[in-house]
This record gives C-alpha cells, sequence and structure tokens, in this order.
C-alpha cells in the first residue's frame, strides 16, 4: 500500500516542500530501500523508525519497503524525515484511519523509545506551511517555540510517536502552541554586557566606531599591541540598535538551518556577534561543504564580524570576502546547483602594525610594516570605509580615573543617526553602508569645499573610485549624527582622516 506525507528539505536557508512517499509491498523478504538522494542519516533512519514503532506498540511490517523523498534530484540530509517517515508506514498498515496528516507538514528525530528529538530548520519549515496555505506543522516540543514565530501557522508540539498517532486518528488533541510573542531590549545593558567605559582613553576611537555603528560601515583598527583594540571591538556590539523584526526572522532562518537556535526561543533578538580564529578555513568562514551551510559571515549576518589580528588570516580566506562585503550575500556553487546565503554584516577587523606588534620607527621597521599589511589585498583594504589608528595609552590615563564616553552615550546617538537614515527612507532602515550610487549622488551631495577637499585627497592619496564613495558614505553618517542635512567639508574632512591605510600605505 501506498502512503504520502508532507515535509520539507532545505536549499540553503530555503524551504522546500518534500513529499515522503512510502511504499508497503508484499510480504515475504523484509528490505528497506531509501530513495531521492539521502546522506548516510536519511538511510539510517528506517533503523531508527524500527525500533520507535516496536518500542510505541506498534508492529513494523515484515516486506519490502521502498521510501522515496521526492524532489528527488535534491539532495537530502539529516534526521528531519524520521517522523515522516513512520507516519507514512503506520499509514500504510491502517493503524492511522484518518485523512489529517494531508493538511500538516512533519519533522523530527525519532529516537529508538519512540521520544521525538529536535532538528534543524524548524521556523523554515513554519514558512513553508505558511506559503503552501496547509493548517499547520507537527514538531518536536524542543522546536515548537521557534515554529510558533510565524504568524498564521498551527503549531502542534510532539513528544512521542503514540501522541502523533493518538492526534491524527483525533484521540486525543494535542494543543497548538499560541504565536510567539516577540520583542526585544529597548538598548539598555543587560547582565554581562560590556562597556565603553572601562576603555581609558581612546576617546578618537570611541568615536570612529560610534560613526561607523551609526552607518553599519567596516572598520580596521591598526596599532601597536596591548592598545586596547580587542576591548573596544568586543564593546562594539553594545552600542548597536536591537534587530527589527524582519531582521530577526532572517537571522533567525539562518542559525536554525544549523541547529543554533536555543532550545524554547522564538526568535533571537540580539544581534550575532562571530569571532573565528585565524586557523579558520575557507569553507568555515564564507561557507559551502558536499551540501552547502552557512559559514562564518551568514551567522554574522546583521551583526558582527570581528577578526582579530587580520594578517594572521590566510590571504585566500580574506579574499573570499570582498563578495559579502560588497554585495551583501554568499553565493556557493556546486555541480547540482547554486545556494545563496545572506551575508550582510559589519566587518571589524584589528591588527598590529608588525609581526613583532611595534609601531615602525625607522625605515627597516617601516618595510616590516609594508609586508606585514601586504598579506591583505588592496581591494580588500578598499572595501573597508573607515581605517582608525589606536594609539599607545599615556600613563597618566591608565592610571587616572575613568571619565571617558560610556556605551549608554555612544547607543544614544547611534541610535538617534540611524532614525535618521530611517525617516530619509520613508520606510525600512536603510544604512549609508549599504545606500546605493544613485542614493548616494543624491543625499550626500557635496558643496564646493567639499568637493575641492576630496579632489585634493584623491590626487595626493591616489585614491580609488570605491573609496572616493566610501568617504562620501562616511561622511553622510557624521552629517546625520550631527543632525545636518547637508553634507559639508568639515564632514568631508573628518571622512578622509578614517583612511590611515591609504595615507600610510
Amino acid at each position: 500500500m501506498l502512503a504520502q506525507v508532507h515535509s520539507f528539505v532545505l536549499q540553503g536557508i530555503d524551504p522546500l516542500a518534500c513529499e515522503v512517499e512510502v511504499d508497503v509491498g508484499e510480504a515475504g523478504v523484509a528490505r528497506t530501500t531509501v530513495v531521492g538522494l539521502p546522506d548516510t542519516a536519511v538511510k539510517e533512519s528506517t533503523e531508527r523508525v524500527r525500533s520507535a514503532m516496536v518500542n510505541s506498540g506498534y508492529p513494523f511490517p515484515m516486506a519490502r519497503l521502498l521510501v522515496n523523498l521526492a524532489p528527488a534530484d535534491i539532495p537530502k540530509s539529516g534526521p528531519v524525515f524520521d517522523l515522516p517517515i513512520a507516519v507514512g508506514l503506520l499509514l500504510a498498515e491502517r493503524a492511522i484511519r484518518t485523512q489529517r496528516h494531508k493538511r500538516l507538514l512533519f519533522a523530527g528525530e525519532l529516537a529508538l523509545d519512540g521520544r521525538i528529538r529536535p532538528v534543524s530548520g524548524i521556523i523554515n519549515l513554519a514558512l513553508l506551511c505558511r506559503q503552501l496555505e496547509l493548517d499547520g506543522v507537527v514538531v518536536p516540543v524542543d522546536n515548537a517555540h521557534e515554529a510558533a514565530a510565524v504568524e498564521g501557522v498551527e503549531v502542534y508540539p510532539a513528544d512521542t510517536l503514540s501522541s502523533v498517532v493518538a492526534f491524527l486518528n483525533e484521540q486525543h488533541e494535542i494543543e497548538p502552541l499560541a504565536a510567539g510573542q516577540w520583542g526585544h531590549d529597548a538598548g539598555v545593558l543587560l547582565p554581562g554586557d560590556l562597556d565603553f567605559a572601562d576603555v581609558r582613553g581612546q576617546e578618537a576611537v570611541k568615536r570612529a566606531l560610534m560613526i561607523a555603528a551609526s552607518g553599519a560601515h567596516n572598520v580596521l583598527m591598526i596599532g601597536p599591541a596591548g592598545t586596547g583594540k580587542s576591548m573596544l571591538a568586543k564593546r562594539l556590539p553594545g552600542i548597536l540598535p536591537p534587530m527589527s523584526a524582519d531582521e530577526a526572522l532572517e537571522v533567525t532562518r539562518i542559525y536554525s538551518a544549523v541547529g543554533k537556535v536555543p532550545k524554547g526561543t522564538t526568535l533571537l533578538g540580539r544581534r550575532p556577534v562571530r569571532a573565528p580564529h585565524h586557523t579558520a578555513s575557507s569553507v568555515a568562514v564564507i561557507g559551502g561543504g558536499a551540501i552547502p551551510r552557512p559559514g562564518e559571515v551568514s551567522l554574522a549576518h546583521h551583526g558582527v564580524l570581528f577578526l582579530d589580528e587580520m594578517p594572521e588570516f590566510p590571504r585566500a580566506v580574506l579574499e573570499t570576502l570582498r563578495q559579502p562585503l560588497e554585495d551583501g550575500d554568499v553565493t556557493i556553487a556546486r555541480a547540482q546547483g547554486t545556494v545563496r546565503f545572506p551575508a550582510r554584516f559589519m566587518l571589524v577587523g584589528a591588527l598590529n602594525p608588525t609581526p613583532k606588534g611595534d609601531a615602525p620607527t625607522d625605515e627597516v621597521s617601516q618595510r616590516q610594516m609594508e609586508r606585514y599589511l601586504a598579506k591583505m589585498s588592496g581591494p580588500m583594504i578598499d572595501r573597508v570605509d573607515i581605517h582608525i589608528e589606536v594609539p599607545r595609552i599615556a600613563f597618566k590615563e591608565l592610571t587616572g580615573q575613568p571619565n571617558g564616553t560610556d556605551s549608554a552615550t555612544l547607543r544614544a546617538q547611534v541610535s538617534a543617526a540611524r532614525e535618521v537614515q530611517c525617516k530619509r527612507n520613508g520606510g525600512p532602515l536603510k544604512t549609508n553602508a549599504t545606500l546605493t550610487g544613485r542614493e548616494l549622488d543624491r543625499l550626500a551631495s557635496l558643496d564646493e569645499g567639499g568637493k575641492s577637499l576630496l579632489q585634493a585627497a584623491m590626487t595626493e592619496l591616489n585614491l580609488s573610485a570605491r573609496a572616493y564613495d566610501k568617504i562620501r558614505r562616511v561622511a553622510r553618517t557624521i552629517a546625520d549624527i550631527a543632525g545636518e542635512s547637508a553634507v559639508t567639508q568639515p564632514h568631508i574632512a573628518e571622512a578622509i582622516q578614517y583612511r590611515l591605510l591609504d595615507r600610510q600605505l
């Protein structure tokens, strides 16, 4: 007998409908075949299903079984199909006697005793259910809050295979989980957050980071070892504004696809911060694999990607960052097709001027600095909006009372600047770092003084056309922070000062 059950398969982070077809042949030689490009975890699912059914009190058919996962040309991975395969077998064996399953999507891993364990990608399953206009989803209890983030979808949290069978036979109702109420903190420091007030001195660097946060600009900090670069970078996420509901949904979809959504969480409300070690591979940073998975740049979507000691990263890894820095997404190409992962993040890099960590003092150390910085290509550096020097701190500042700018003050300025950008756009926030060339020409037109200054800077520093746009974007953000509608010469002058590596090299 043939039975069909609806589930899903992820292509990147995009959910596609997957029909699980189970065909039970005549009794005889017991043999189970799974087709439809399954990986090892999927092929092993029949053994888990067998034990789960028997230990839950249901007979497993001693016959030739064929399980087809359609569409057959898309690779299938993971234990997500355990529950739909079991439901299909129980339908074929008439242990489930209703047609209630036809308006539902199923996903879950089965334990050998019939318990249902959590799986990855459940929020994407709920989005697919809404797209297909079905009634609801049957998911593991631990994934239920995640699915409930999607409005208009009935979420049925199941803990055992027996409860699912009773639910489908209308013998026992599973109370649907109410749609989750998602909210975010209003910019108040939570326990454990790091405060800029802890950093002695470096007020100029704090302002540069505040500008970067206001316009979502990429930033590089360069300075001798021990001057506070890592301390400053770790405190930057604390001044970023909370994510909007749409941003939180996008980030949660990515984390759900790799199974990183905490138990009981509806949507991730705080901006992600990723800090991979310099030994990370290109695949770990950019994403990929036989079945493509998101990398660090996608896990930092709408958040911060911090690369400490950037020249220590392999050059091949740094060069892979060019596309996401420019386009805000990553395209992974494989023989079976291409997958796109969103990757709109703020890059925050920290580096010493030389391998020894000291600032250059003579021609020899200057050449050492140039060789060290040459590990990062010019086009890569060109894609970073702000380059700022982090100088050594004077003894008096180290031993004096802490009286520097704190995170609350910087966060208020960042929020005000972003509000200006949101109102100017007349809709969802579009930060200055993401403006198109035409929008930049309209919103960051220069007065005569600004044009003259920028022309002189481009000639003297031999700046590229991309650096020209970066300066205008940063100047637009500086004007927003100052509450001024026009970009003027002082804004351009400050933005040019943030091209440190262009000036030094």
